[in-house]
């Protein structure tokens, strides 16, 4: 009399017959990977849009550098201009989708940017540290105004003699014994030299206001 095998598989080198404890517990592991591997790209998926997000408010000279595609460039742009809250919403998951279709090196590029916006570059903390000495330098020495143009021809030399001339008169105190005090001239010349150490308009692209590093 033959004998009859049980229908099942092998997994290394085990027989697990199908119905079997252990053919239902393989299945509930099986089960809980693939359960696991949907977590997994859902978060990753979450984590991506949420780096997209973060896109809208990168400067615009770190922008350049991302090799970014024209169809998430747009889509950017266009995101900043919508007010309504489900087009935005809407704009945000597209975003989300074209940042998946972004390879390693370019999400990395993209956190790097958005680190050094955040933290700021060893540049952009010596260029501040600078732009108070000189500040300062130029509202107490009158040959520093000199060297200043020497190194940084493009300057306003008008506006800069002008701002000169009122922070020194702001910083005059109206009654002996009085704290010197700093007005808006003070924090423009800050803002003046720090764009030109840096190379672009701070205004615009950068993360802080002038007199915001200043006391």
């Amino acid at each position: 009399m033959s004998r009859k095998f049980k229908k099942g598989y092998f997994v290394r080198g085990e027989f697990v017959a199908e119905g079997s404890e252990r053919d239902l517990e393989l299945k509930r592991e099986l089960k809980g990977t693939d359960d696991q591997s949907r977590t997994d790209l859902k978060r990753e998926s979450l984590e991506l849009q949420k780096l997209g997000e973060d896109l809208l408010t990168l400067r615009a000279d770190l922008m350049k550098r991302l090799d970014l595609t024209e169809k998430l460039k747009d889509a950017i742009a266009e995101a900043k201009r919508i007010t309504n809250f489900e087009g935005k919403r809407r704009q945000m998951q597209f975003i989300g989708k074209q940042m998946r279709l972004i390879d390693e090196t370019g999400v990395y590029n993209i956190r790097a940017a958005l680190a050094e916006q955040n933290n700021g570059s060893a540049r952009e903390n010596y260029a501040l540290h600078q732009a108070e000495i000189w500040r300062d330098r130029l509202i107490a020495e009158e040959e520093a105004f000199g060297e200043w143009i020497t190194q940084h021809a493009d300057t306003d030399t008008q506006q800069l003699r002008a701002l000169i001339r009122q922070a020194r008169k702001d910083a005059k105190p109206e009654k002996p014994g009085e704290a010197v005090r700093h007005g808006r001239a003070y924090r423009d010349i800050f803002q003046i030299v720090r764009q030109q150490l840096l190379g672009y308009d701070v205004t615009e692209t950068g993360p802080h206001q002038a007199g915001d590093e200043t006391p």
